[in-house]
């Protein structure tokens, strides 16, 4: 769906008897070019009979990882191979959980396909969903197995000593488990991917899932599971490293990022918006739009989650048929909110908040 046409679906949507004509007032189009969008929303079933019956569901599914996350800080040097009084907590985590938890939080109606194992975290996961709205009924739990944990060590300075990755779970969100929720997943009005799932799933959903798909990367090491299926994605999030990984492109410039950029859009893919940090956020699409935004101003207190919140709200401001600038705008108040919590999750973040930092 181009972003004219989810402009109009969202017209459409608030007023199904709206004319074309007050729609081509409203988009400041043609009336002749409102019919050709709405032919194309009717022939992808977005649109089905007179009077615009809307055939779309009003929920976005988010498709990968959740953790339990366990961390530990000595109160003095750590001290290897002994045991270091200190303070251990225990939160919930993974991108696509973050992901779906941000997405709540704006408001969204969030449905999220994972797995669990049969044990204790997948309870206390399941609880807070529960809480927040996001759905989970159709996460399989796989008896006998262990629900993705995170386990790590920090040292006197907080940075991190030691840590161990336990996510072998994923590897049961095969595309045999995937194609039982194809109803599910191509009633959504997007799919939200993260790549800690298995790269043949990636590929089934880029095959067979009917609907816009906006993937984050996670990490350089599990980006290149995305490198097959770039055309067919819609949106990718990637940071500087993950883009010049997907690219081929060596950023070092203003010429080479435009390059990366291109070079991605060249696979078939509809837009890219890539993190550069302190540097703001470079976004690009296939009609030729280009923006260079700054961050905004924010007081930085944790910055773990800040790029899970950019995810939620670029797919927010796609729903709400916002343009590229506004969208990456959008994404960046996000993250100078997530940045102003001491957690993962700044409860703080509502699409009220959001719209008043971006001012959209």
């Amino acid at each position: 769906m181009t972003q004219r046409e989810r402009q109009l679906l969202n017209w459409i949507e608030e007023n199904p008897l709206i004319s074309q004509q007050e729609l081509a007032d409203k988009a400041g189009i043609t009336r002749s070019s409102v019919a050709v969008h709405i032919s194309n929303l009717m022939k992808k079933g977005y649109i089905t009979g007179k009077g615009y019956i809307v055939h779309t569901a009003p929920y976005v599914t988010v498709v990968g990882g959740v953790n339990m996350d366990i961390g530990g800080w000595p109160g003095e040097p750590l001290v290897p191979r002994d045991s270091n009084p200190g303070t251990v907590r225990m939160s919930l985590g993974g991108v696509g959980r973050n992901i779906a938890h941000n997405m709540s939080l704006l408001g969204l109606d969030v449905r999220m396909v994972t797995a669990f194992g049969d044990d204790l975290n997948a309870q206390k996961i399941a609880a807070s969903c529960a809480e927040l709205g996001i759905d989970i009924s159709q996460s399989p739990i796989v008896p006998g197995g262990r629900t993705s944990t995170y386990l790590f060590i920090n040292d006197e300075h907080g940075d991190m000593a030691l840590a161990v990755s336990d996510m072998d779970i994923y590897r049961h969100l095969t595309p045999h488990v995937l194609a039982a929720r194809q109803k599910l997943l191509c009633g959504s009005q997007v799919v939200v991917i993260d790549t800690n799932i298995p790269a043949e799933s990636i590929a089934w959903l880029a095959d067979n899932c009917g609907v816009p798909i906006f993937a984050d990367p996670v990490s350089t090491a599990k980006a290149v599971k995305l490198k097959p299926v770039l055309g067919k994605l819609h949106t990718l999030k990637p940071n500087r490293i993950e883009a010049e990984l997907l690219s081929g492109v060596p950023i070092t410039d203003k010429e080479s990022l435009h390059k990366a950029a291109d070079a991605l859009l060249e696979t078939g893919l509809h837009r890219v918006f890539i993190s550069l940090g302190s540097d703001g956020v470079f976004a690009a699409d296939r009609s030729g739009g280009q923006v260079h935004l700054p961050v905004l101003p924010a007081k930085m207190v944790n910055t773990t989650g800040c790029g899970d919140a950019f995810m939620a709200a670029i797919t927010w401001a796609y729903l709400q048929g916002t343009d590229l600038e506004g969208t990456a705008k959008a994404g960046l108040a996000a993250s100078a909110i997530a940045m102003e919590g001491g957690e993962t999750i700044n409860p703080a973040l509502s699409e009220k908040a959001l719209k008043a930092r971006a001012s959209i």
